[in-house]
């Protein structure tokens, strides 16, 4: 278990500072505790499938972009993601400074948070495009040999010989939520959604600018990159804006728990760090290769979460519903996993 350590370590000083803060800001030592394990969990539980997902692209990155991945990249996850991104929200929403609107956070998180909701829709619409090219991607693969759900997944990946299927439903998706959006809101989500789509095609195509012409690689005797080395920038980059697209609904749905963004940046930050070593874990132990329908539930389970962020733009989607989705396609996929390599194992 050496890959929770430093979650283990995060998790001691989050929970020092907790109860640190909670006694001296009248919370209360044992409330804050309370809250910040509850937001912890609820992280976790909301990004799984995320972990699963990391995993996979993490499988294939070199030993620097991996320490790149979890020191690098958990700052941004933590410190970017969990304090300044909603920060910036509300500045811009409002037309404030950074200093005022984190100002406005701790002395009247109430006005901090029904900002920061007003403006769910457009976050909304941003990480579930994004997510949902993630899922539209893994579904049309026309080169996956295994499939679980057998013919419509075989279905689904002949029909991405065309290349531009993905972004064909993702836009289609979009513009079907002008049925059930008002005016004012729909150009808001439809402008965020747009750009999700090209933010997902920017770090998918990145790794293309790092490829030599084939002519050069031929007269040098290669590239002095390895693969692994050379899609590691776009890989990173995709994993946290994959964190960022995950780390929205948490965001949000903490303040359903409480309004004080401390507390809510130490129990989301605990859940982040857990979610990074899981990754690790899943790597480390050959967790994809043992269970290979496990990437296929996360992807659905991704695929849940982006139509569900969708639906939040007008209605409210409780988190522990978000949560049970996403376990219940986790469990369902280990399950198939296991038979399948049962079979497999009576068949030789």
């Amino acid at each position: 278990m050496k890959e929770f350590r430093i979650s283990f370590v995060v998790t001691a000083v989050c929970l020092g500072v907790a109860a640190w803060w909670g006694h001296n800001s009248g919370m209360g030592l044992w409330q804050a505790l309370w809250i910040c394990a509850v937001l912890a969990i609820l992280e976790v539980s909301l990004s799984f499938d995320n972990a699963v997902v990391n995993a996979g692209v993490l499988k294939h990155m070199d030993e620097f972009w991996r320490q790149m991945f979890l020191t690098v990249g958990i700052v941004i996850a933590v410190f970017g993601m969990r304090l300044v991104f909603p920060i910036v929200i509300v500045a811009v929403a409002t037309g404030q400074g950074p200093v005022p609107v984190m100002e406005m956070a701790l002395t009247r998180p109430d006005d901090y948070s029904r900002v920061l909701t007003d403006n769910y829709p457009t976050i909304a619409a941003f990480g579930g495009m994004f997510l949902l090219l993630v899922f539209l991607n893994f579904l049309f693969d026309k080169d996956r040999d295994l499939h679980w759900l057998g013919a419509a997944e075989r279905l689904a990946g002949s029909l991405g010989k065309a290349d531009a299927m993905s972004v064909i439903v993702a836009v289609a998706v979009l513009m079907s939520t002008k049925l059930f959006l008002p005016v004012a809101v729909f150009h808001d989500v439809l402008f965020a959604g747009i750009a999700g789509i090209l933010l997902f095609l920017l770090v998918d195509s990145i790794d293309a600018l790092f490829e030599p012409d084939e002519a050069e690689g031929e007269g040098q005797g290669g590239s002095s990159l390895g693969p692994a080395k050379r899609s590691g920038l776009a890989a990173f980059m995709y994993l946290e804006v994959l964190d960022a697209s995950f780390s929205f609904d948490g965001v949000i749905g903490a303040f359903a728990i409480t309004r004080d963004v401390v507390i809510i940046m130490l129990g989301l930050a605990i859940g982040a760090m857990f979610v990074r070593s899981m990754t690790v874990y899943l790597v480390n132990k050959g967790t994809l290769d043992q269970f290979v329908f496990l990437e296929h539930g996360a992807h659905y389970a991704i695929g849940v979460l982006a139509i569900i962020m969708l639906i939040g733009t007008v209605q409210h989607v409780p988190e522990v519903l978000t949560g049970l989705i996403g376990v219940a396609f986790i469990a369902a996929s280990v399950w198939s996993s296991i038979r399948y390599r049962k079979k497999q194992e009576a068949a030789a």
